[in-house]
């Protein structure tokens, strides 16, 4: 099933069911408001929202064709954004980029954030830049959206408690890094408000890609138009996202709607490319001494998009273009 959320003029916008193809969609705000209200009572109201997705696949019942530009982030907002970094490259890339070591614990305790969620970029909104000294950087992720998830939860038991997994870029203010983590307190304003992919499906929808907790697909990312890397989400995910699950609900619980990030996408096979600009400077200083790719700046266009072993778009396309920041 797959679901996204239609402009309605309101802040939650109004929930639709869309086709596996992704070319129609059909209103199920007769069934929940937004996607938030048919999270709260999934149990509930999730029969009702496959049967709209039944009938929408066999054509019966159909409200509009998919244009990527009528559709806010699935969640416009979240009770909590929490994004993890999964990726082992990327941790010890990043962490070169700054000159920092990365942690001990680095294998066996997974790295989290907690990120600003009242306000979400939708897929084709633009990242407002203020100042291009900032380091502007994406980073191609992959998210799933939680259940009620209570305090305690084990790896083991963690699989219940996904209810869709969708796609992000979470923005990156490269160079205000540095002097935030310093102050021993995490990211605040080097991380402006993210962006999620128009659709979310639910995880039967990737098969056995979907399994371990990982979603084994490669995801691509393509900056001014060329393909900028297309690294497996899966067999280099360290920590799957069962293991982000128990770590995070160790002291607390989690309500429904939270939503939760993989990282920065990142294979060792340089052939694959990279999923953020960090990355791909910090190999150039290793290879060359030297860096030659500067972070973006107004007028460049970040694309993310995940594929199934037909080439069918799973949850749709990440595409944004980056504009000078005015009041």
């Amino acid at each position: 099933m797959k679901l996204a959320t239609l402009h309605d003029g309101s802040r939650d916008g109004r929930l639709v069911v869309v086709s596996r193809d992704l070319s129609h969609y059909t209103d199920a705000s007769d069934i929940a408001p937004n996607l938030q209200a048919a999270l709260d009572r999934w149990d509930l109201l999730e029969p009702a929202l496959r049967q709209c997705f039944d009938r929408l696949e066999r054509r019966e019942v159909v409200t509009g064709r998919c244009d990527a530009v009528q559709f806010m982030a699935p969640l416009p907002r979240a009770y909590e954004w929490v994004d993890g970094s999964a990726y082992i490259n990327h941790i010890v890339l990043v962490r070169k980029a700054r000159n920092a070591n990365p942690p001990e614990t680095l294998r066996t305790d997974p790295l989290v954030y907690q990120g600003g969620s009242g306000v979400f970029l939708s897929a084709t909104d633009d990242i407002k830049l203020a100042d291009p000294a900032w380091g502007l950087d994406f980073e191609s992720e992959v998210c799933v959206i939680l259940a009620d998830t209570p305090q305690g939860t084990r790896k083991t038991e963690a699989a219940k408690y996904v209810r869709l997994i969708m796609l992000a870029n979470d923005v990156s203010l490269r160079n205000l890094i540095p002097a935030e983590l310093e102050k021993g307190f995490g990211f605040f304003g080097s991380k402006p408000a993210t962006a999620f992919s128009p659709i979310a499906v639910t995880p039967d929808e990737l098969g056995s890609d979907w399994h371990d907790g990982r979603v084994h697909l490669p995801l691509v990312t393509e900056y001014n138009g060329e393909k900028f890397g297309d690294p497996n989400a899966g067999p280099e995910m360290h920590f799957s996202f069962f293991d982000l699950i128990e770590h995070i609900c160790k002291t607390r619980a989690f309500t429904a709607g939270t939503i939760l990030g993989s990282g920065t996408v990142s294979n060792e096979d340089r052939a694959r490319g990279s999923s953020c600009l960090a990355e791909k400077r910090m190999i150039e200083k290793i290879d060359s001494g030297s860096i030659s790719t500067p972070f973006m700046k107004a007028g460049d266009r970040i694309a993310i998009e995940m594929f199934d072993h037909k080439g069918h778009s799973i949850f749709g396309r990440i595409s944004q273009k980056v504009v000078t920041f005015s009041k």
